[in-house]
C-alpha cells in the first residue's frame, strides 16, 4: 500500500507479474506493483537496490524489463497491452526511458572489495561459518579475519587466469539484431573485445587515440562495425572513414611478415601454389593475370591476416627462454634469419646448423634418450656376479650346492625327534578357569550384567542429534582456525609474533566465553550425559592453549 506523502510518477496497467495481472508503478523513491482488485503492494525494490535494467530483445514474443538488485535477486515484469506489441513496446520503452534517470540520481557505489568479499562469503560456505564464529561474534574483527583467516581465499581469487585463445569465427559469432529501424544492433562482451585487440592491434591504437577524448566507446563500437561490415570483403579505398588507416596498417605489416618469411627451415611456404599437373612432367604453372584485385584475393589476404595475428598473440603469452650456453647443439628452437651474421659465422652456415637442430628435434624423444638414464646419478646400479641367476633364479646345470639324499634324510629324522622332545616336554596345566566362572564373568561383563550397569549400547554418535552434530563441527572449525593461528606465534622471536600471540590469546578467551561456554550450557539442559563427553575436547585444547601462553609469560618476566 503506498503512503500519503510518495508521488507517483508514473503508471502502466496491463503489466503482468508471475502468472498475475496488475499495474506498476514508478514512484519518487522505488518501484512497485500491485496486483488487480488488491489495495496491497506486492513487489516493491528502492531505485538505490536496483543494480540494473534488462529488457527482451525485439522481435520477441513476450514484451519484457527486468530489475536485477545489488543482492542478485531479479524481477521480471510482462507487458500485455491490448493494443498489441506496439502498445506494449510502448508502455515498455516509456518505464525504462523514466528508470534511466531515475537510477543514476539513487545508484549506490558499492566498493569493489565488498563486492568481492560477498562473492567470496556466498561462493564458500566454510569460510562464512568461520566469519559469523569469529567476527559476527566479535570474537575477531572485521579487519583481522580478512588479513589473517581468509589468505587462502583472498589469494586463490589472485591466481592469473589462463588466457582464452581466439576463436577464428569470433566476429561472425556477434549476431546482430535489427532495431526495428533499418539498422543494426551489436552486443559485445569484455572478452570479444580482447579478442578484436588481439587480432586487430591497429584498431587498439585507434581505440587508445579516440576513447574517451574525441568519442565514446558506443560511438567508437558504432563506427568500427560499420566500417568493418563495409570494407570486409572489399579493397580498401580512400575514404574518411575513421579505420581505412587501420587497413592499410594491416597491408604494411603483413608485407613485413611475407619479407620476413618463416623462420622454420622445415618449412617452405613459396612450395604452396596449386598445381594441376605434376611437376614431373615439365609443364610451368600458369598464373592468371589480373587476379590481384579481386574480391576473393581481398578476403584471401584477410584470412591470411588474421591467422598471423593469433598466431603472434600466442608467441607473445609465453616467454621465450633464455640460453645461457653459447653452444647452438645445446639450445633447442634458435631461430636464425637468413641476412643475420655473428661470431664470424656466414648466413649459410648458419641456416644448415638450424635446420640440423630442427631435424634432431624431430627424430629425438626425450624420454627415450639413453642420456637421461646414465646422467641421472641419484639411481643404484646392482653389482651382479651372476646375471643369470638374478633373470631366472636358480636352473639345473648351475653351479649351486645340493644336498645329497642321505643329508637330506638324516635332517628330516632331526627335525622330527625335536618336535617330539618339544611335545613332550611339555608342561599340562589344570588350573584354568572352570567352565562355570568363565559363563558368570561373561555374564556379569555383558551389557546389563553386574559389572555393565551404567553400560549403554548405543554410541555416542548415535545418540547426538544431527543439529547438535553440527554445531560442534562448526565450533571445531573456528577454534582449529584461531589455534592455528595461536601456535604459529610460537616461539615469539620478535615483537609483532610478540603482539600476535597476546592477540589470539584474548581472541581464545573470548571464543571460549560467547561460543563454547553458551554451548555447554546448552547441551546441560537438552542432553546432560553427554555434556561433558561432546565439549571435553575442546576444552582440552583450550587449555593446553591457555598453560602454554601463561608458561611463556612466566618465561618472560623471569628474564626481565
Amino acid at each position: 500500500m503506498t503512503t500519503s506523502s510518495e508521488e507517483i510518477l508514473l503508471q502502466v496497467p496491463h503489466v503482468r507479474y508471475k502468472k498475475g495481472d496488475g499495474t506498476l508503478y514508478l514512484m519518487d523513491q522505488r518501484i512497485a506493483w500491485m496486483m488487480e482488485n488488491r489495495d496491497t503492494v506486492s513487489i516493491s525494490h528502492l531505485y538505490s537496490d536496483i543494480k540494473t535494467q534488462k529488457i527482451s530483445p525485439e522481435g520477441k514474443a513476450k514484451v519484457q524489463l527486468q530489475v536485477v538488485l545489488h543482492s542478485g535477486v531479479s524481477s521480471t515484469f510482462h507487458f500485455i497491452n491490448r493494443g498489441g506489441i506496439q502498445e506494449q513496446s510502448a508502455d515498455r520503452d516509456r518505464v525504462k526511458e523514466l528508470l534511466q534517470t531515475l537510477l543514476p540520481k539513487f545508484k549506490r557505489k558499492v566498493d569493489k572489495e565488498l563486492e568481492e568479499k560477498n562473492r567470496l562469503l556466498s561462493t564458500n560456505p566454510t569460510l562464512l561459518q568461520l566469519y559469523k564464529d569469529l567476527v559476527m561474534t566479535e570474537v575477531v574483527t572485521s579487519e583481522e579475519f580478512w588479513t589473517h583467516h581468509a589468505v587462502q581465499y583472498t589469494q586463490a581469487q589472485k591466481t592469473q587466469q589462463q588466457a582464452i585463445g581466439v576463436s577464428g569465427a569470433f566476429l561472425a559469432d556477434i549476431k546482430p539484431q535489427t532495431d526495428g529501424c533499418n539498422g543494426l544492433k551489436y552486443n559485445i562482451t569484455a572478452d570479444i573485445i580482447e579478442c578484436i585487440f588481439k587480432t586487430y592491434p591497429a584498431v587498439q591504437k585507434k581505440y587508445i587515440e579516440h576513447v574517451p577524448a574525441k568519442l565514446s566507446e558506443a560511438q567508437f563500437w558504432t563506427k568500427f562495425f560499420q566500417s568493418h561490415y563495409f570494407h570486409r570483403d572489399r579493397k580498401y579505398v580512400e575514404s574518411k572513414d575513421l579505420f581505412t588507416e587501420c587497413g592499410k596498417m594491416d597491408d604494411q605489416e603483413m608485407k613485413k611478415d611475407i619479407q620476413t618469411g618463416v623462420k622454420d627451415p622445415l618449412v617452405d611456404i613459396t612450395t604452396f601454389v596449386d598445381k594441376s599437373l605434376d611437376e614431373c612432367y615439365g609443364m610451368e604453372v600458369e598464373k592468371t593475370p589480373g587476379s590481384s584485385g579481386t574480391v576473393s584475393q581481398a578476403m584471401i589476404k584477410r584470412f591470411n591476416q588474421h591467422s598471423i595475428m593469433v598466431l603472434k598473440a600466442s608467441k607473445n603469452k609465453h616467454p621465450e627462454p633464455e640460453s645461457s650456453d653459447s653452444s647452438p647443439s645445446n639450445v633447442k628452437g634458435v631461430e636464425v634469419s637468413s641476412n643475420s651474421i655473428s661470431n664470424g659465422i656466414s648466413s649459410a652456415d648458419d641456416a644448415h646448423v638450424n635446420k640440423k637442430i630442427r631435424i634432431q628435434e624431430k627424430i629425438t624423444y626425450e624420454d627415450l634418450d639413453s642420456s637421461n638414464d646414465t646422467s641421472n646419478a641419484s639411481k643404484s646400479i646392482l653389482n651382479l656376479s651372476k646375471v643369470e641367476r638374478y633373470l631366472h633364479g636358480p636352473m639345473p646345470g648351475s653351479n649351486a650346492e645340493y644336498l645329497s639324499v642321505n643329508d637330506a634324510s638324516s635332517i628330516n629324522r632331526n627335525i622330527l625327534n625335536e618336535c617330539k622332545q618339544w611335545q613332550g616336554g611339555r608342561q599340562q596345566t589344570s588350573n584354568l578357569v572352570s567352565p562355570a566362572a568363565a559363563v558368570g564373568a561373561l555374564g556379569e561383563l555383558s551389557p546389563g550384567g553386574a559389572l555393565m550397569r551404567g553400560f549403554q549400547e548405543q554410541s555416542l554418535a548415535q545418540l547426538v542429534p544431527s543439529d547438535i552434530e553440527k554445531e560442534v563441527r562448526n565450533l571445531y572449525l573456528s577454534l582449529s582456525e584461531l589455534l592455528n593461528h595461536f601456535w604459529k606465534c610460537f616461539p615469539p622471536t620478535t615483537s609483532t609474533l610478540e603482539q600476535k600471540a597476546v592477540k589470539m590469546h584474548e581472541a581464545l578467551h573470548r571464543f571460549h566465553g560467547t561460543k563454547v561456554k553458551p554451548f555447554e550450557d546448552k547441551l546441560i539442559r537438552e542432553l546432560s550425559p553427554l555434556s561433558y563427553h561432546l565439549t571435553k575436547h575442546l576444552n582440552q585444547l583450550l587449555n593446553v592453549a591457555y598453560q602454554k601462553f601463561n608458561n611463556w609469560q612466566k618465561m618472560k618476566t623471569l628474564h626481565r
